[in-house]
């Protein structure tokens, strides 16, 4: 064996190893089983989940209950009693990967496209119909960014638009309009109420779900992205919880996800 290859060898994982992160409990013990199902994870698509749970909660008798937020905020319950952990991205849900040692990567199951899109004021005070125009005129824009140290769908979707079409000074124009480099959805949307606000790049469900606070603006086609909305079933889940996924795929729930702007 060559000198290189031990070098190379020293920075492969061990297989099946773990590595904790910033919100790993070490004390805690997954263990579910209480009777109701539990479901863990961020705002956005918790929306229509609530509402597909309520729908398959009169149907099954099953309770659903749908605990979200800020990852902080939950990710010791969720250690301890996760039936189902949902995400906004296949990126933040690579992230869960790492916390919840429950759920595996083979079990994963994207369920729901979202379009990114431009939020603005209610009546549109900036005139901004496309992406364009944010590139055209003087306007202070919100971002959704994790930098780093926040799980969040938003990360990067911004630069993704910008540079969709492969100019740099795309990139740098929106750069310098940027007023907030909010973490997480939920800080984007108090920091794109202020009044120096005109415009958050963010996600469909957002304003479908505020329209007394935001109004949305589709972002052309040839910019336009999408990221999915998936789910994860725990190892040890209550035995009704596959049964709660295989409804949310269908027609009663996808039609409760398409008036947030979901789409499969």
């Amino acid at each position: 064996m060559n000198q290189c290859y031990l070098c190379f060898a020293l920075f492969l994982p061990l297989a099946g190893a773990t590595a904790a992160t910033p919100l790993t409990d070490p004390d805690a013990r997954h263990q579910p089983g209480d009777g109701i199902i539990k479901v863990y994870g961020p705002g956005g698509p918790h929306s229509a989940l609530q509402k597909a749970a309520s729908l398959w909660t009169k149907q099954s008798g099953v309770k659903v209950e749908i605990v979200y937020g800020p990852e902080s905020q939950w990710s010791k319950a969720a250690q301890r009693d996760a039936d189902l952990i949902f995400g906004s991205s296949e990126q933040s849900m690579t992230a869960f990967l790492e916390t919840y040692t429950f759920i595996h990567s083979r079990s994963v199951q994207p369920l729901y496209l979202q379009s990114a899109v431009i939020a603005v004021k209610p009546g549109n005070p900036r005139d901004i119909h496309s992406f364009n125009d944010l590139l055209e005129k003087e306007v202070a824009i919100v971002v959704t960014e994790g930098a780093g140290v926040y799980n969040t769908s938003g990360t990067g979707v911004w630069e993704d638009l910008a540079g969709r079409k492969g100019r740099l000074k795309d990139v740098k124009n929106i750069r310098s309009k940027i007023i907030a480099f909010a973490k997480g959805s939920g800080a984007a949307f108090k920091a794109f109420q202020q009044p120096d606000a005109d415009a958050w790049i963010t996600w469909s469900d957002w304003p479908l779900t505020h329209p007394d606070k935001a109004e949305l603006v589709k972002i052309e086609p040839e910019r336009r992205l999408y990221r999915d909305m998936n789910v994860a079933v725990a190892s040890h889940a209550e035995p009704q919880t596959a049964e709660f996924v295989r409804f949310l795929t269908s027609p009663q729930a996808t039609e409760i996800f398409a008036r947030e702007g979901w789409k499969r």
